[in-house]
């Protein structure tokens, strides 16, 4: 078997020969005049007879394509290649025209041509090489679309091999690692990446059609704010003080817009939390956040789910679903369900009464593996053990105060908050609550969450006194809601990193 650099050095001779005639095997500029999908739209206006002579094809309607090699094969005379360039494939072929005997120069010029050509091209380019082609394009006997090339030039010269067409990229590390080998021998991983853009472009369109205005907000923040998570770490070497990546994609600014007047916003972009790697969690993604002034959580809800629906219907083109062993459907009613009373009636623990203990015996009689050290913590382990086994749609409502430091009271029961989260497939994908205005009961809450932190707790809430003070100038009732490329990962039923151009990767041990 041909070793990898057996490979490439062969391919640095073909570079060499190129270089030895003059030619760039690298020019910067190319001369297409179409791209292969424009092509096969307009192959009528560029279409030879089968029959035509030499000096019909150099005097026809030429077309220039260009793209990246993807095979190539020879039958006799005629050497058959397929190119690819992002927006379709397409065939052309080089084949040596007879000649004869009473042809005039001009016909003999235009062979030598052509023939010098076909030469070359046999002789430097392989499959994974970018060239531009031109020609009229012609009907073959199989009825294949096809440029005949009249010319071809190197556009990049590639040094090593593409993956096994049929085959590709078959381990997990190397696939994440040479992404752009593996979208381009995987269709299918090709045509999921172009879903997500087309997620997210219907969530800014149904965001900007309900009239939220977007906004960016600050990634590196003093203090992190907007979810219990543990953040990432750095210095500001200018201001000379510690920094943080933002674990939320800008909750406290955004409500700071509220009570700026701007009655809603929206913003989608990356947050960071330094935590483990699941099918479901990553250290770095792709969120979106918006904000309501003068809306609470039951109008929220109702938003939510349309825009849940929006996105299957105009992403998917289906409402149901399959995703981690569960199957559900988005038109369906959501369902509502009492957080507390949930797990009392999984695991027969009333959370409000169960002491620190009783929560750990229970834990380890149900075999979750959970490093709670605190009350929050063992009751979010113990939920996180019941919602496995909720298809969903549902709408997981009541969660107890102490869980959730930013959400307003309910009305109904001081002890609960007014938030929801949408579950769906076992797992909460995205959570909404009517924001807490109040700066004396926020105040109260960041100091418990400050106490948490002192015990060790690292995904505790820092507090932001900054924002408390925002809170003392008074801002509206806010309704706010964020999710991210968790739902689309569920939608597609693929592992968070899997739907992630990029996943972070540990840098090979290259000693």
């Amino acid at each position: 078997m041909t070793s990898l650099e057996d490979l490439r050095e062969v391919r640095i001779q073909k570079l060499n020969k190129l270089k030895s005639l003059g030619i760039n095997p690298y020019p910067a500029e190319s001369f297409k005049t179409h791209t292969l999908k424009e092509a096969i739209e307009s192959f009528d206006s560029y279409e030879i007879a089968p029959d035509s002579s030499l000096t019909a094809i150099a005097e026809a309607k030429h077309m220039t394509l260009s793209g990246r090699v993807m095979s190539v094969r020879t039958q006799g005379a005629i050497t058959f290649f397929n190119l690819y360039d992002g927006t379709e494939n397409f065939q052309g072929f080089y084949r040596s025209p007879k000649l004869d005997e009473s042809a005039s120069e001009d016909e003999k010029a235009v062979h030598s041509k052509v023939a010098e050509g076909r030469d070359l091209f046999l002789d430097t380019v392989d499959i994974g090489d970018f060239v531009e082609i031109t020609g009229p394009l012609f009907i073959t006997k199989t009825g294949q679309q096809s440029m005949m090339v009249f010319s071809w030039r190197m556009l990049t010269k590639s040094l090593l091999p593409l993956p096994e067409k049929w085959s590709g990229l078959q381990d997990v590390e190397e696939r994440y690692r040479k992404r752009y080998l593996d979208v381009l021998s995987n269709t299918e991983l090709r045509d999921m990446f172009i879903k997500k853009a087309k997620f997210w472009q219907t969530v800014r369109g149904f965001l900007n059609d309900n009239d939220f205005l977007e906004v960016e907000t600050p990634t590196i923040e003093v203090t992190t704010g907007g979810a219990e998570a543990e953040p990432f770490k750095t210095h500001h070497n200018d201001l000379d003080i510690d920094v943080f990546m933002r674990i939320s994609v800008g909750e406290l600014w955004q409500k700071r817009l509220m009570a700026g007047g701007f009655p809603k916003t929206f913003e989608i972009g990356r947050a960071y939390r330094n935590e483990g790697t699941s099918p479901n969690h990553a250290q770095e993604f792709t969120n979106c956040e918006f904000y309501w002034s003068y809306a609470d959580y039951l109008k929220g809800m109702e938003l939510v789910r349309e825009l849940y629906i929006k996105i299957a219907t105009e992403v998917f083109g289906t409402t149901k679903f399959s995703a981690r062993e569960h199957e559900f459907d988005l038109a369906d009613e959501w369902k509502k369900i009492s957080y507390a009373d949930e797990i009392k009636a999984q695991t027969g623990v009333d959370i409000y009464e169960a002491t620190e203990n009783d929560l750990k015996e229970k834990l380890e009689e149900l075999s979750v593996k959970s490093d709670a050290i605190t009350r929050e913590r063992m009751v979010d382990s113990l939920w996180k053990y019941c919602r496995k086994k909720i298809s969903g749609p549902a709408i997981v409502m009541d969660y107890p105060d102490f869980m959730q430091p930013l959400a307003k009271r309910s009305r109904n029961n001081p002890k609960t908050v007014e938030q929801f989260q949408v579950l769906i497939g076992g797992a909460e994908i995205g959570k909404g609550y009517s924001e807490l205005n109040d700066p004396l009961d926020q105040r109260a809450r960041f100091e418990h969450q400050q106490s948490l932190l002192r015990a060790g707790d690292k995904e505790a809430m820092m507090p932001e006194w900054d924002f408390v003070e925002m809170l003392e100038h008074g801002m509206p009732p806010t309704f706010g809601f964020g999710f991210g490329e968790r739902l689309f990962a569920f939608l597609v039923d693929k592992p968070l990193r899997e739907v992630q151009m990029f996943p972070l990767m540990r840098p090979r041990d290259n000693s």
